[in-house]
């Protein structure tokens, strides 16, 4: 019985943790339609945050891959003072990604709503 107040308990921490996190991020980070996302990303540093494979088998046209396991290292790339429009491939990565930005003065921060699986603008692959 002890082991199922344990378990019920762990899985209340975790449903309350992934709620907050959410509610955070909703916070932070504006999630875009694609169209929203079209408007506005020239404008903007677009940034894949996915890894260096998953972005030269395609990317969309202008972004520069930054993946979110490099983005510690590579943040003096990113203008504080500009847009940050970030994608990965579902959305996770970029939600993370934003947080992370958020937390060191990044304050106009935006994904693309499903991630770059849900693209259908132009895009660009390496031969």
């Amino acid at each position: 019985m002890n082991t199922l107040y344990l378990l019920l308990i762990m899985l209340g921490a975790i449903i309350v943790y992934s709620v907050i996190t959410w509610l955070y991020q909703r916070k932070i980070v504006k999630t875009l339609t694609e169209e929203q996302f079209r408007e506005g990303y020239r404008k903007a540093q677009l940034i894949d945050v996915r890894e260096q494979n998953e972005f030269e088998a395609g990317h969309i046209l202008g972004a520069r891959n930054i993946p979110m396991s490099q983005l510690k290292v590579r943040l003096k790339e990113l203008r504080t003072d500009k847009p940050v429009y970030l994608y990965c491939q579902s959305g996770m990565r970029s939600g993370r990604a934003a947080q992370f930005l958020y937390r060191r003065g990044y304050k106009d921060l935006s994904q693309l709503q499903g991630g770059f699986k849900k693209w259908g603008g132009k895009i660009k692959a390496k031969n």
